[in-house]
């Protein structure tokens, strides 16, 4: 059917401008509107035939355009821009606008620069959104790249969605005390997320392990799984270690003694002490018994390699099942507790005091020992409390008066409140 025939049927289904239209039947108005859909698709096929000429056209005039450029760059001035306005005739104006602006921009940057141009940051911004309206914009770039150009559009691309993907400063969906309980929990415990959001839902909080691995994140680290902290592992294992170890010393004669200590890492307490001129193995060990009457012996003996620790020694440390545990030598930092029992023997006791003789010596440091060392002085490595009295507080009467009861003849004193 023809464009016309259609026209026609149109103009008698409208009628004239502002009069009525007759009576139709239904079936023939029925077919009538049947003959606008072949109308409408040949207009559609009609704007996309225009449009597809039109983008041949303007590629062919670009294309002659280049080809005369190339051929009259050997040319004159003249016939350059000739061909250069042959080739400009069929671009927008917006996109010329869009060249002229970009060429301008990198003219103004040659007259500032002394060396090599130096771009500022507005400056790319500009020249890339300009880029963005000129379809030839490799033709027109001369003081950078073209890859250096499509590098900035893209760095301005990650930050424009690195700010898109930014956090907009909402507060938090868990309430603080939440956060700071999940932290405190990774911090004091070796516990995984699910481990945590169990001990969470305890409390009635109920939320995902995903929330709780977000908060937990680089606290506390345990390490390996099972993992934890050296302190903790002794604070465990302190009360079944003993430490041993032999300190020399002279009486006023210059004649040498020896005293061996038997020390608790638990609490520091000095368990079992002895002095004697002619240390051997089998003295060693009745030392060892007499420090572990009744079975009471711990699961691991600490002590140096001293060859007066000798066969003997071991024999009676098996017969009480106790392990004992050479360190290494010349590494006393091994028998760190026991090392600083034996300095804190000779600061505070052996050199105030001249020693007599083997009965001397053992009544002294019986005395220092048991009675101000285990009995009244507080210690720094378990938190300045007393060996024999750990967790026992301190004296809830503070309005009584302090009594100093001496030691070692007022070497040192114990202060108390008096009843």
């Amino acid at each position: 059917m023809s464009v016309n025939t259609i026209k026609e049927l149109r103009h008698v289904v409208s009628g004239p401008q502002g009069s009525r239209l007759p009576s139709v039947d239904a079936d023939r108005v029925t077919g009538l509107g049947s003959l606008a859909t072949p109308q409408r698709e040949i207009e559609t096929m009609f704007a996309n035939i225009v449009a597809a000429v039109k983008h041949k056209v303007v590629g062919w005039v670009q294309a002659v355009g280049n080809l005369l450029m190339r051929i009259t760059k050997p040319m004159s001035t003249a016939a350059r821009l000739v061909a250069g306005a042959g080739r400009d005739m069929p671009r927008s104006t917006a996109e010329l606008l869009a060249e002229n602006a970009l060429l301008r921009q990198q003219v103004i940057v040659l007259r500032r620069a002394v060396g090599k141009p130096q771009l500022e940051d507005h400056e790319r911004l500009l020249m890339v959104l300009l880029a963005r309206f000129n379809a030839g914009w490799r033709q027109a770039l001369h003081i950078v790249k073209p890859d250096t150009l499509l590098r900035w559009h893209s760095r301005l691309f990650k930050l424009l969605w690195k700010r898109k993907s930014k956090p907009n400063g909402q507060p938090a969906r868990l309430a603080q005390e939440t956060i700071d309980l999940i932290r405190m929990m990774r911090r004091d415990n070796r516990w995984g997320a699910e481990r945590i959001r169990g001990e969470l839902l305890k409390l009635g909080i109920r939320i995902s392990k995903r929330t709780v691995q977000k908060y937990m994140c680089g606290i506390g680290d345990p390490g390996e799984p099972g993992g934890q902290s050296w302190s903790t592992f002794i604070a465990n294992h302190a009360g079944e270690i003993w430490a041993c170890d032999f300190i020399q010393l002279y009486d006023v004669l210059f004649r040498p003694l020896f005293a061996l200590f038997f020390v608790k890492h638990g609490n520091r307490e000095v368990v079992h002490l002895n002095v004697t001129r002619s240390p051997t193995d089998a003295w060693a060990a009745q030392q060892l018994r007499e420090a572990t009457p009744f079975g009471e012996a711990p699961r691991y003996l600490i002590r140096d390699n001293d060859g007066k620790f000798g066969s003997k020694f071991a024999a009676v440390a098996d017969g009480t099942n106790i392990e004992i545990v050479d360190i290494p030598p010349r590494s006393p930092n091994c028998n760190a507790v026991m090392e600083r029992f034996l300095r804190s023997a000779r600061n505070e006791c052996l050199d105030h005091i001249m020693i007599l003789g083997e009965d001397h010596a053992r009544r002294v440091l019986r005395e220092y020992a048991f009675d101000y060392f285990n009995e009244a002085r507080p210690h720094q490595g378990i938190d300045q409390q007393i060996p024999k009295h750990i967790g026992s507080g301190i004296e809830a009467n503070t309005e009584a008066r302090v009594v100093a009861r001496p030691i070692l003849a007022g070497l040192h004193h114990d202060y108390r409140r008096a009843a």
